[in-house]
């Protein structure tokens, strides 16, 4: 089974073939995804946004739901100054994952550090995981 189930198309082609991929739209985040023994690590690149700029959240089915919303900056747009090309305008974005089964739901953690958001989501201990039993026949 592949464990990588749980992240869009893009991530299961990046992380089987290893390859950068061009992002199909200037206004998504770049993202990293990493898995070690302990838990899996999801990075949102977001330069210049703050921790109030940012929502993390299970919804009622149990995924992750990553929200950021800029604020704009009034003082930015005056009379005198335009843009000639705009690139970095993350003013709104969401983005839905659906967690793996052994993601400890109530220990997630999520910070925002130099312009990128982590968030990490630690692993349920091993035998808590584990389904496969002796069956008693009586």
């Amino acid at each position: 089974m592949n464990r990588n189930y749980w992240l869009p198309e893009l991530f299961n082609d990046l992380m089987n073939v290893g390859i950068q991929a061009t992002k199909p739209c200037a206004t998504a985040p770049a993202t990293n995804v990493m898995e070690n023994d302990e838990m899996y690590v999801v990075q949102l690149a977001a330069p210049g946004l703050k921790k109030e700029d940012f929502s993390v959240n299970i919804n009622d089915e149990g995924n992750l739901v990553v929200k950021m919303e800029q604020k704009t900056d009034e003082k930015a747009n005056d009379e005198k100054t335009h843009y000639l090309r705009r690139e970095f305008s993350y003013t709104k974005y969401e983005q839905t994952l659906i967690l793996p089964e052994d993601v400890d739901k109530n220990k997630i953690e999520a910070k925002v550090n130099d312009g990128i958001l982590t968030v990490n989501l630690p692993k349920v201990e091993e035998a808590k995981v584990k389904v496969a039993r002796a069956i008693e026949i009586n």
